[in-house]
């Protein structure tokens, strides 16, 4: 199968969202939620946060589809399988919303000064999915955040104290239902 650009627009037709990410573990998933809960509040944003569950860092968006590309999961599965390193930390410690040209804006967690400690992965998983045929995938900006919710406000940038961190240990192939609140993890692959 060619690679292909993934598309980040979707409609009735692309229902079905593939991505490879990193996951919090549970315990600081629920940090991450208290502490979205608490900015919510601080800055009146209304919009749903999401689900502790849902919570993650995009390494690489696979596209928007109208039902699962068997081909490219195998693909995406193989080129995860062969990154080779070992388990890191990372450091979340800025929150804010990003530009939006829509007028909701995601409200996220960032680590602009620690985005070091992300780019052995990425690069490595990149190279992998070039290999793997899926090129296409590993073009823009990789910007390491976490979404805590969307909304119409838009939030300067603040320090987040105490700062999250967590060991990233996996990387993680994610199929979200689009509008359905639903996320299946497709395959998980140690770092090691």
């Amino acid at each position: 199968m060619a690679s292909r650009r993934p598309r980040r627009k979707f409609g009735a037709s692309q229902k079905e969202r593939i991505f490879l990410a990193c996951l919090p573990d549970a315990e600081t998933a629920a940090r991450i939620y208290a502490l979205a809960e608490s900015l919510k509040a601080k800055h009146g944003i209304e919009g749903t946060l999401i689900l502790p569950e849902h919570l993650h860092v995009t390494l690489f968006h696979l596209g928007d589809w109208r039902q699962v590309p068997e081909e490219m999961v195998k693909q995406a599965s193989t080129a995860a399988a062969e990154v080779r390193l070992p388990p890191f930390d990372v450091v979340f410690d800025r929150a804010g919303s990003f530009r939006n040209r829509t007028g909701v804006f995601p409200f996220v967690l960032t680590g602009e000064k620690h985005i070091a400690a992300w780019l052995p992965l990425h690069e490595a998983l990149a190279a992998e999915l070039k290999r793997a045929g899926l090129g296409g995938a590993t073009q823009g900006e990789f910007q390491p955040h976490i979404t805590l919710a969307r909304d119409e406000t838009r939030v300067k940038p603040e320090a987040v104290s105490p700062p999250i961190s967590w060991t990233v240990r996996e990387i993680v192939l994610v199929h979200s239902l689009l509008g359905k609140t639903t996320h299946i993890h497709l395959g998980r692959w140690p770092l090691q």
